[in-house]
């Protein structure tokens, strides 16, 4: 079964197209009336067939209908098959039969056929014990894959061929067939990639839930040029690819990358999208992937370290076939400078990589029309909503009009939200109301999102029997701002509100279970209890106008919480502090939260003030923090190390941190010198490029000074330990005096650096040998700006030298610097005149 009433078999099982068949459920005693209504070419390459159940006394099997999947790779994959063998029926009643075994890729590829390699002995029967199994479907996990069509000739009876499902979908009649029973986006999920994709979603049955990108309730629509754009890019020649599309919440961003994966896989591609929690080992399959690909991440600014590693991966790939990372964020800041320094392995990735803010999209005259349209469609199929007369509603709205209220440009989502508020308004009072435009649509929709809260809980005895709605709105906003990995971890959270902690484990787990079905977890989600209320517009207006009523109420949930959930907390507590309607109001409670809880919220601030579009209370609390005498210098020290090493929203924080720190240790100098001269040296070192990224270029130059001295003095008792250290400062030294215009001075800080590091590299290459070609690259650089381009000239050649032995070994490493020290030998060769 592929869905309700359409079956999947094999074309030379069947008869013709319009024609009657006999269908049965595996262990039924009846057979229904069919109709078969696609039919490809009876022992053929797309030999299967679609048969339409139209007995009305059909009674579709319990359970899903199976995602569809193929192979991706060349890796062999283990698959099983089940069908109805003849052999298998001896007393005349159906019964299925599985087989196992392994597919590999790399047989019957011309045929563009699967080839299952069957486990053990094949039973033993006149003819081939495998007649009557044509048309069970091929699996591998819970994906479907193919369907079984014959035994292979010669074979020994121990292989079977299948029809991929990726052959089938490219057949715009199967497409045709499936669309007019609700399929039309089936994907393909790959199948070697099924432990990175996104746990697929379930759609729940509150209004809000019809409004989510993956529903794709209403018809996409306005983007079209757009999508012209990333179809050309996904086209062309270049094996990798990557693409940051960002925009503020609610402009598209996830849709439009539904549709681009949609128009996609008719063009034989396969889509990822990516899960947030894979990291390590496991993305090391993207390199293997033989067909075109296409990864998704969405909500790419909150994760950077995944990313480095997806990217990682990806240098590894042969570029044989396209793989285009399609990133979606709400911001290009400071994330995204972070992560094109963050690793060397990649870091070439980003030559090609390009940045583009998505558009406001100027809703067309009939956007509203066709969004009230579609939901009404939507709303008539959930339950709570069956008894309304929604043509009717639809056909009264779209002749009536809207007046869409926004604080900001008006974006396609708040035209679909306010058509599904004026929709549901008019459904509850009997006639379209008369002050649609009065509120924010937002407020609109968690109206009736709170009679979905409400009914749900009073059905489960659970409102007001047992609970207030305080005590069940402050459960739902710690769901949606903490989330919970499993059973027992949602439950340490919500014992440490006050309401529940005194509650028994069975309410609060009837708490979790009411939460669970008002926002149901993902399908494979493992042991996620809840998803969160969508969009996320709508989860941030409303744990925002709970958290201004109770701006204490994360506080004691804190010491619960792990470093992901304080993290997702700072996240959704600072989009909504953004919100316009809030009107600032949660700006001073969130810095105050920060500043209560120090040792538990700094960090996860200064992760999340990257990644975020205004994070102006994160940044006053950090300042704060960092001006707080009581502040510890072990506190101070985590802060500091905390900072990426790009950030325009932390630039001033990282100077004032800095000569905080710097402060602090020229404070214990004075008391225990040996213990903390190289403390105040780091420090020191570090302040002279914070001061230089602020454009303090004199100030910057007097610490690099000290940083120097301090450090000749130290590598003088003990040159095994600080020289190394020594170099790194004369290396700042010299650019603070380039920048400078102090050339000369300069030029002598570099070439002790490239002394020492000569040094160094003699005694132990493989630890020393990249310093020295990086100083080496900086020295050429340095003789070059002087008019001095010979012996620039014999520098960068002995760097150029050095990075190919090193890319020799590690080219995924090591590439990307001898490229650029290429550059600046043809650079020096042209101002020389030999280029």
């Amino acid at each position: 079964m592929i869905a309700d009433r359409l079956v999947l078999t094999s074309a030379h099982a069947t008869v013709e197209v319009g024609q009657s068949v006999q269908v049965f459920p595996a262990g039924s005693p009846r057979t229904f009336t069919a109709q078969v209504v696609w039919r490809g070419t009876a022992r053929g390459r797309d030999d299967a067939a679609i048969v339409q159940v139209v007995d009305p006394d059909w009674v579709a099997p319990a359970g899903r209908a199976p995602r569809w999947g193929r192979l991706v790779t060349d890796r062999p994959a283990f698959a099983h098959a089940r069908g109805f063998p003849d052999w298998a029926q001896p007393d005349g009643h159906a019964d299925t039969w599985g087989v196992t075994g392994t597919i590999n890729p790399g047989s019957r590829v011309v045929a563009d056929q699967y080839v299952l390699a069957l486990d053990g002995e094949p039973p033993t029967s006149e003819g081939s014990p495998w007649a009557g199994l044509s048309g069970g479907g091929l699996f591998c996990g819970p994906l479907l894959v193919g369907v079984a069509v014959a035994d292979v000739a010669g074979g020994g009876h121990g292989h079977l061929t299948a029809v991929p499902m990726s052959l089938l979908v490219r057949d715009p009649r199967v497409r045709q067939v499936l669309a007019g029973h609700g399929l039309a986006d089936t994907m393909l999920d790959p199948v070697e990639l099924r432990e990175l994709a996104e746990p697929t979603a379930v759609r729940g049955q509150s209004p809000a839930a019809l409004l989510t990108a993956q529903a794709q309730v209403v018809g996409f629509r306005g983007r079209e040029l757009i999508l012209d754009k990333l179809l050309e890019w996904c086209a062309g020649d270049d094996g990798f690819g990557m693409w940051l599309w960002h925009a503020s919440g609610g402009q598209g961003k996830t849709r439009l990358g539904v549709e681009l994966a949609r128009r996609l896989s008719a063009r034989r591609w396969a889509t990822l999208w990516l899960r947030g929690n894979v990291r390590g080992s496991l993305l090391e399959v993207l390199a293997e992937v033989t067909v075109p690909l296409l990864v998704v991440v969405d909500y790419a600014e909150t994760r950077t370290g995944q990313l480095a590693e997806v990217l990682r991966a990806c240098t590894g790939h042969s570029g044989a076939t396209q793989v285009r990372v399609l990133l979606l964020a709400r911001t290009a800041g400071d994330w995204w400078s972070a992560l094109s320094a963050a690793d060397r392995h990649s870091e070439h990735l980003f030559d090609t990589a390009r940045t583009t803010l998505l558009p406001v999209l100027d809703p067309e005259p009939g956007a509203y029309r066709q969004a009230v349209a579609d939901l009404a469609v939507a709303l008539a199929a959930l339950p709570a909503h069956r008894g309304n007369d929604w043509p009717d509603i639809a056909a009264r709205l779209a002749q009536d009009g809207t007046r869409v209220a926004s604080s900001g440009p008006v974006s396609v989502l708040t035209v679909q939200m306010t058509a599904l508020a004026d929709l549901l308004d008019t459904a509850l009072a009997a006639g379209v109301p008369q002050d649609r435009a009065g509120r924010p649509v937002e407020d609109r929709l968690l109206d009736h999102e709170h009679r979905w809260w409400w009914a749900t809980a009073r059905a489960e005895h659970l409102f007001p029997d047992l609970f207030g709605k305080k005590t069940l709105i402050d459960a739902l906003s710690i769901a949606i701002l903490f989330g919970a990995d499993d059973h027992e971890h949602a439950d340490a959270l919500l014992r440490q509100l006050p309401s529940l902690a005194d509650q028994s484990r069975d309410r609060r787990d009837r708490v979790q279970a009411w939460i669970g079905r008002l926002y149901p977890p993902p399908v494979d989600g493992g042991n996620c209890r809840w998803s969160s209320l969508q969009p996320d517009r709508l989860a941030e207006r409303v744990t925002g106008l709970h958290l201004q009523e109770h701006p204490q109420l994360p506080d004691p949930l804190l010491s619960a919480a792990t470093a992901v959930q304080r993290r997702q907390l700072i996240t959704v507590y600072t989009r909504a502090a953004a919100q316009a309607a809030f009107n600032r109001a949660l700006d001073k409670p969130l810095t105050d939260l920060v500043l209560r809880y120090p040792h538990l919220l700094a960090g996860p601030a200064i992760d999340v003030t990257t990644k975020v579009e205004f994070p102006g209370p994160l940044v006053s609390a950090l300042r704060q923090l960092t001006a707080d005498p009581q502040t510890s210098i072990d506190e101070l020290t985590a802060m500091s190390d905390r900072l990426p090493a790009v950030s325009h929203n932390l630039a001033e924080l990282a100077g004032e941190l800095t000569q905080r720190l710097v402060d602090e240790y020229r404070h214990h100098v004075t008391n225990d010198p040996d213990a903390f001269l190289p403390d105040l040296a780091t420090s020191l070192n570090n302040l002279s490029v914070d001061l230089g990224a602020l454009g303090r270029r004199e100030d910057g130059l007097a610490a690099s000074k000290e940083a120097v001295t301090i450090r000749r003095q130290l590598a003088a008792a003990r040159p095994e330990a600080f020289l190394p250290d020594l170099a790194t400062s004369l290396n700042n030294l010299s650019v603070d005096l380039g920048a400078l215009g102090r050339r000369e001075d300069g030029l002598a800080a570099s070439k002790e650096a490239v002394t020492i590091r000569r040094q160094l590299a003699a005694a132990r290459p493989e630890a020393f040998l990249p310093d020295l070609a990086a100083s080496l690259n900086n020295l050429s650089v340095d003789l070059g700006a002087l008019g001095r381009r010979e012996d620039g000239l014999a520098a960068i050649e002995e760097a150029v030298e050095a990075y190919r032995e090193l890319a020799a070994r590690w080219p995924a490493v090591f590439q990307p610097h001898l490229d650029r020290s290429m550059a600046v030998l043809a650079w020096l060769k042209d101002l020389d005149g030999e280029g």
